[in-house]
């Protein structure tokens, strides 16, 4: 899973989609390609524990907006297994005081990305 944290003064949905999806929901090829390419790297060691990483966080100074693809293909990120992954991404929404959030939906399918617009 890649996972782009939102810009908390403007983005209004936040939802996950899988990789075959990519292009139908809308993100441009070279995006689409930039994150299936960083799917399928190994995912190393989760950075708080050291289990397998199944997650790959990009915060939202290291990767500003979707349209930065050479930062989406090359930005380091920080790789997270399953546990901090979710835990951190709980931890990006505590810090919003508040958002206008119209839309939201839970992970499907094997490989994808959590995006926003």
């Amino acid at each position: 899973m890649v996972a782009f944290e939102p810009d908390a003064g403007i983005f209004t949905q936040y939802f996950f989609v899988a990789q075959p999806d990519f292009e139908t929901v809308g993100l441009r090829p070279e995006v689409a390609a930039a994150i299936a390419q960083r799917l399928a790297q190994p995912g190393g060691a989760c950075a708080e524990c050291g289990f397998a990483a199944t997650w790959l966080w990009f915060s939202h100074q290291q990767i500003a907006s979707l349209d930065e693809v050479e930062l989406v293909a090359t930005a380091p990120g920080i790789a997270y297994c399953a546990k901090h992954g979710a835990r951190n991404l709980l931890a990006a929404f505590e810090r919003i005081a508040e958002a206008n959030v119209f839309y939201m939906n839970l992970p499907y399918g094997e490989a994808g990305a959590y995006v926003w617009i």
